[in-house]
C-alpha cells in the first residue's frame, strides 16, 4: 500500500483566490455596465467653445443692430481659446465647472452688448458631473476688449429669475 494524503478540503488559500476571484469579475461587470451610464452623461454634458463653433449651422436668433458680424465680440470660454459669436453656453465657475449658463437665447448681440435668456446648471460633482439644479436666468454680456489679438466681452451679469443658488439674485462675472 502506498502513503497517500487524504484528500482535504478546499485551504484557506484556495477559497480566498476563488472569493477574490470571482470578486474582481463581479466588480468589473458592474464597472463595464456602468460604462453606457457615464458616456451617456459625457453626451449630455455641457459642450465647450470648440463644440460650440462646430454648431455653426444652427440658426441664428440674434437680431445684429448696425454692425458687421467680423466686429462682433465673442466670449472665450474660461478665457481660453478663439471666441465664440453667440455661445449657446457659457462656463461660470471654470475652477470646478459646477456652475453653467446653458440654453442661451440671445435676444440682441451688438458689438457694445449682448442680452439673452438662458439656465444656469448648479451641480455637486467634480467636474460638473453630478446632477444637480437649474435656475432660469437673464444674462447681459458687456466690457467688449480685445483679448489675445481678438474682440471679446470680459464680462457677464447673470440675474435670477425666481430662485436663485446662492441666495444672490445677481452677480457680475469677469469671463475674459
Amino acid at each position: 500500500m502506498t502513503d497517500r494524503a487524504v484528500a482535504r478540503g478546499a485551504g484557506l488559500r484556495t477559497v480566498v483566490a476563488i472569493f477574490l476571484g470571482v470578486s474582481v469579475l463581479v466588480f468589473g461587470g458592474v464597472w463595464l455596465g456602468d460604462a453606457t451610464d457615464r458616456a451617456s452623461v459625457v453626451n449630455k454634458a455641457p459642450k465647450t467653445a470648440a463644440a460650440q463653433k462646430s454648431g455653426a449651422g444652427q440658426e441664428s436668433q440674434v437680431v445684429l443692430e448696425g454692425s458687421n458680424a467680423r466686429e462682433l465680440p465673442g466670449v472665450r470660454d474660461c478665457g481660453m481659446g478663439e471666441p465664440v459669436r453667440e455661445p449657446t453656453i457659457i462656463t461660470l465657475d471654470c475652477n470646478t465647472s459646477g456652475r453653467v449658463a446653458s440654453g442661451i437665447r440671445w435676444e440682441a448681440y451688438t458689438s457694445d452688448g449682448a442680452d439673452g435668456n438662458g439656465v444656469v446648471q448648479v451641480s455637486s460633482g467634480v467636474a460638473g458631473a453630478a446632477a444637480g439644479k437649474s435656475f432660469p436666468a437673464r444674462l447681459r454680456l458687456f466690457q467688449p476688449r480685445e483679448v489675445d489679438g481678438a474682440v471679446a466681452f470680459t464680462a457677464l451679469e447673470v440675474r435670477y429669475v425666481g430662485a436663485t443658488p446662492a441666495g444672490e439674485s445677481r452677480e457680475v462675472l469677469p469671463i475674459a
